[in-house]
């Protein structure tokens, strides 16, 4: 197995791992970037306000995105294992 391999499969690697946690990390994002401007403008200064929001979003990112997200784990993890005499080898 030569470093090219090994990076491109560490590259691949990441991106799988970006594009599996992204569209939760957005979410989340979106909720507590809306949360603390409400909590501005209503002058509301409870922390533990954004929390229950933002785990409900992420819930219901997981129910929505979860096949699609398991799908491009199990295709990374099945290219990996197809190609594991070329790693011994």
């Amino acid at each position: 197995m030569t470093q090219d391999m090994v990076l491109r499969w560490a590259e691949q690697g990441v991106f799988v791992t970006l594009m599996i946690a992204g569209p939760l990390l957005i979410a989340a994002l979106v909720i507590g970037l809306s949360v603390s401007i409400f909590q501005a403008t209503t002058q509301i200064q409870e922390q533990t306000l954004a929390f229950i929001p933002k785990i409900a979003g992420v819930l219901i990112g997981l129910i929505i995105f979860g096949p699609w997200m398991l799908t491009q784990l199990l295709t990374f993890a099945e290219s990996i294992y197809s190609n594991l005499h070329h790693f011994i080898g």
